[in-house]
């Protein structure tokens, strides 16, 4: 009679096709995204889909897996960077508007990249010269809860 050894548990790898469930928070609870009341993200590792941070912590997860991680700046979206903070003219602004769009202290309004792509950045000030932009990540400076479970690894 032959015994049959358990196969090693299936575990997140950086090229891993995965389902899961997740939730990116603030630490003072402020949801920014779930999937946990909605269908399951499918997503691969790699292929910037999740932050590389964020990417990282899956690493190593068994499927089956739900567990949360507490990340300082340093760890997820990096610390505030004052030189992302810049004026922006009246006439760059206008370019990459609609026709006589209004803006408001807190848009996040979107730019057109040299290199053809995009970058958005939240205005902070406006007045009749340019308007002040931070163009940090929303969530750089702050520590930020990441939930996941792991429903399913290719």
């Amino acid at each position: 009679m032959s015994t049959m050894l358990n196969p090693a548990p299936v575990t997140v790898t950086p090229s891993s096709y995965l389902t899961l469930h997740y939730r990116l928070a603030a630490k003072n609870g402020t949801e920014i995204i779930s999937t946990f009341n909605e269908n399951p993200a499918t997503l691969q590792l790699g292929m910037g889909q999740l932050a590389p941070a964020l990417e990282q912590c899956l690493i190593g997860l068994p499927e089956g897996m739900h567990h949360t991680f507490e990340l300082p700046p340093e760890q997820a979206y990096g610390p505030r960077n004052p030189d992302l903070i810049q004026h922006v003219s009246r006439a760059t602004l206008q370019e990459n508007s609609a026709l006589n769009e209004d803006y408001v202290v807190g848009d996040l309004v979107e730019f057109a990249a040299p290199s053809g792509g995009k970058f958005a950045g939240v205005l902070r000030s406006i007045d009749e010269h340019s308007g002040l932009f931070d163009f940090n990540h929303p969530l750089a400076g702050q520590d930020v809860i990441f939930e996941v479970r792991i429903i399913g690894i290719l």
